[in-house]
Order: C-alpha cells, then sequence, then structure tokens
C-alpha cells in the first residue's frame, strides 16, 4: 500500500557515484546503478537519512512523497539475500583459474639502494607475492592473509602511480577493488572476515583523488568496526598525474 512518507530523493546531476551513501544505509536500500545511486525500493528505505551526511555532493535529501511503506520484514529478507549472495561469491564454483590461490616469492628487490625512482621504474620487478589479488575474489582465510601488513588499493591506482611495487607494496598482501562498480557490501562483509579472523597487522589503503574512489577507505573501516577490532590504518590519495597527494 502506498502512503505519502518522507523518502530519499537523489540528485542525478549532484550524484558522482562515490557510494559513500550506500555504505551507511544499514537497510540496503541503495545501490550504484550505471554511476549513479538509486533507491532499489521504496519499502527498503526508512526515511530517516543516515545516508545523507556521507554525501560529499549534497546529493541526497529527504522529500515527502507517495511510496511503498517501508517493510521491517522487507528489509530482513534483503539483507539476509545479500549476505546469502556474498557467501555464493565467496565458495566460486566456477573453478575459474582466477580464482586459485597462489604464493610465490616476489621477483626480488623492487628498488635497488641509491638508485633514483626513474631510473628504477624502468627496470623494476615485480613485488607481488601472492594471487588472487582482486577484492572479490579472495576468500577470507586465504593463507597469505594471516598475520599480513594489508595495502588495499583503488584499482586505478596502478595505472596512474608508476612505483606502486617499489613504494607501497613490497612485504604487503595486497587486495585491489572499485568502490564504485563492485558491491560495497560484499566488499564490507569480507574486510569483517579478514580483520576478525586474520589477525591483520597494518592496513594502508591507496586511492585516486577522484571522487569515486573516497569510499574505498569508508568500506576498510567500517569492515574493521564490524570486525569489532583497530588496526593501524594509513590512507594515501594519488593524483590522476601520478603524484601522491597526502598521507594521512
Amino acid at each position: 500500500m502506498k502512503v505519502t512518507r518522507k523518502i530519499i530523493q537523489i540528485d542525478d546531476e549532484r550524484c558522482d557515484g562515490c557510494g559513500n551513501c550506500v555504505i551507511s544505509c544499514a537497510e540496503g536500500a541503495l545501490k550504484i546503478i550505471d554511476g549513479k545511486a538509486r533507491v532499489i525500493s521504496d519499502n527498503l528505505c526508512d526515511g530517516l537519512g543516515a545516508c545523507i551526511g556521507e554525501c560529499p555532493q549534497n546529493a541526497l535529501h529527504i522529500i515527502e512523497r507517495e511510496a511503498e511503506e517501508f517493510d521491517e520484514e522487507a528489509v530482513e529478507k534483503h539483507l539476509e539475500a545479500q549476505e546469502a549472495g556474498a557467501e555464493e561469491q565467496e565458495t566460486m564454483p566456477c573453478g575459474c583459474p582466477s580464482t586459485q590461490i597462489q604464493r610465490f616469492a616476489p621477483a626480488g628487490n623492487c628498488q635497488s639502494a641509491n638508485v633514483p625512482r626513474a631510473q628504477a621504474a624502468g627496470s623494476a620487478q615485480s613485488a607481488l607475492g601472492h594471487w588472487p589479488v582482486q577484492i572479490r575474489l579472495i576468500p577470507p582465510n586465504a593463507p597469505f592473509l594471516k598475520g599480513a601488513d594489508l595495502l588495499v588499493v583503488a584499482d586505478c591506482v596502478p595505472v596512474a602511480f608508476p612505483t606502486l611495487h617499489q613504494d607501497f607494496l613490497d612485504g604487503k598482501a595486497v587486495m585491489v577493488g572499485c568502490p564504485k562498480f563492485d558491491d560495497v557490501q560484499d566488499y564490507i562483509d569480507r574486510f569483517a572476515e579478514i580483520f576478525k579472523n586474520a589477525g591483520i597487522k597494518s592496513v594502508t589503503t591507496v586511492v585516486m583523488e577522484v571522487p569515486c574512489c573516497s569510499g574505498l577507505p569508508t568500506i576498510v573501516k567500517k569492515g574493521m568496526e564490524k570486525a569489532g577490532v583497530q588496526v593501524p590504518a594509513k590512507q594515501v590519495t594519488i593524483s590522476t598525474r601520478g603524484e601522491i597527494l597526502e598521507t594521512r
């Protein structure tokens, strides 16, 4: 039944698809679709506006309009379906070679002492010590995560920043993904399991300066909060010209 009530409205012109609102919606009513935030079903939105303060573009507002009544039972079923979907992704029944866990010794020191970065970049060796690297493909119980220093990287960073291996990856377990195009809740749940069980020693998140990257550090933080742990964390922002803009 439809009633006139408060509900979230999203301004498409302002929304840049960063996904911060999706993370903050406890009911799972929001999703990034075609690069924009969407209310996926009116009956999942309680209209209280917890997501509004997380939007850096002021694209979300509470309005009154005719909509389906908020349905707590539908929310519970929706969240259960999301959780089941995350578990199904984790099992990876397809047997794709990209999901096969591998550990291997890095090729060697990425950068020799006293070698300028620009020169080293031309002859750098890989510091990667495991496979897979995509967040969605790494199971929380992967052996290379145990007691690791974790590097979480937005997937545009390696293209823009030429010395990622030398400056950040050496000695770390790496997880790569895009908060704009992948499932935000799956990311949060996955990181929560990792932080809860893997004994992560530290986490460094490296993102681009563009707005769609801004959700990744928040996802990592939400995963930590859900796991009920505190891990030393650092965030690095890279410019589109491949320069380090900020470290905090």
